[in-house]
């Protein structure tokens, strides 16, 4: 990894290079996110006279440096070998090609060293979903969906348009994947929530889930579709990042995240939770996309997405927290409030799993 002297001369260079009248004020630190990115927020400041002549582009007020660390690809990817042959660009680079070429809101990409794993890209600013519906008077059913409006252009467009040759089509969430997001689940994750359950009379019906989940269509999707990654800006209108993971995935999974993931419980109430899906169902049909399945059929995809990613979610907190990255186990709860109130619809089918978590 480089010198953090190294990112922030080139960010300087950049700003100099597009936008001759600015220059780099202030460079400062941001939390970054689970992975080994790193992120900076760059303040530009314009030199006078602070009018650019005519034709020579305006520099915005910030903008976002990402030093895109040392892995192209999550460890998933790499465990299961699902992209074996080696790519010119780095997946945020594809991804953000194909997803600017559907009208998707990504961020802008100003500039990008390749060699050096830098980009310098448009600040998208600090008001997440989360934080605006958590705004006094804020309506999150409206705010909800305007997310997933924005996910039915993914599904729609994503899945019609964009280029096979980006890295996205070659991954698909499949059972195996699934299967292996649930080892954590299987290690950490059932001990923490169900202690003295046996493992061993649950694992068959996680096996069986995975491949349940494996027969639903594949439509493209951002797979970490959550609140932490769409923000707002005035409109209001949604800005999507950190989209270099998106792969083939059920419809269901981006909606399974975007609802239940840690504690959205407290604003998506199972009211709003169906009003959204029915949202989701109408604006697929407007699209005039032909069905690949029944409602009932989509809803107990769903279902089962939010269970996987419930059971998944619950071994990762736990693993986090035992790896010394505090914060995590209160959303604990959460994930298994989530997993009981899907096993209550599903029932039938994984009585194993209802006894250990008490469903």
């Amino acid at each position: 990894m480089q010198h953090d002297d190294a990112f922030e001369t080139w960010a300087a260079k950049v700003v100099a290079r597009r936008w001759p009248r600015a220059r780099v004020d202030k460079i400062a630190a941001l939390r970054g996110d689970l992975s080994t990115r790193r992120f900076w927020r760059v303040s530009i400041a314009q030199q006078k006279p602070n009018i650019a002549p005519r034709g020579e582009p305006s520099a915005p007020a910030t903008a976002i440096l990402v030093d895109l660390g040392p892995d192209d690809f999550p460890g998933y990817v790499r465990a299961l070998n699902l992209v074996p042959r080696r790519r010119a660009d780095p997946p945020w680079i594809d991804v953000h090609r194909a997803l600017e070429s559907i009208g998707a809101p990504v961020p802008a990409l100003y500039d990008a060293d390749v060699a050096r794993r830098a980009l310098l890209v448009e600040d998208v600013g600090e008001l997440s979903l989360l934080d605006a519906v958590r705004r006094p008077g804020a309506d999150a059913a409206d705010l909800f969906r305007l997310a997933a409006s924005e996910l039915i252009r993914l599904h729609v467009d994503g899945t019609g348009q964009i280029d096979r040759r980006c890295v996205a089509r070659e991954i698909a969430y499949s059972g195996r994947l699934f299967e292996w997001e649930m080892k954590e689940f299987a290690e950490v994750g059932l001990a923490a929530v169900a202690p003295g359950a046996d493992y061993s009379r649950v694992a068959p019906e996680l096996t069986r889930m995975a491949a349940r989940l494996d027969r639903f269509p594949r439509v493209f999707s951002h797979r970490d579709y959550h609140g932490h990654n769409l923000f707002i800006q005035d409109g209001p209108r949604i800005r999507i990042i950190d989209f270099q993971d998106a792969l083939m995935a059920p419809a269901a999974q981006d909606l399974a995240v975007l609802l239940t993931t840690r504690d959205t419980d407290e604003f998506v109430t199972p009211k709003i939770e169906q009003r959204i899906l029915d949202f989701y169902c109408a604006g697929i049909s407007r699209r005039g996309v032909p069905a690949t399945l029944a409602p009932a059929e989509f809803i107990g995809s769903y279902h089962l997405c939010v269970l996987q990613h419930a059971l998944k979610m619950i071994g990762r907190f736990e693993m986090f927290e035992r790896g010394g990255k505090r914060g995590y186990r209160p959303y604990i709860p959460h994930a298994l409030a989530q997993a009981r109130r899907m096993l209550a619809q599903v029932r039938p089918e994984f009585p194993e799993l209802c006894a250990a978590l008490g469903a």
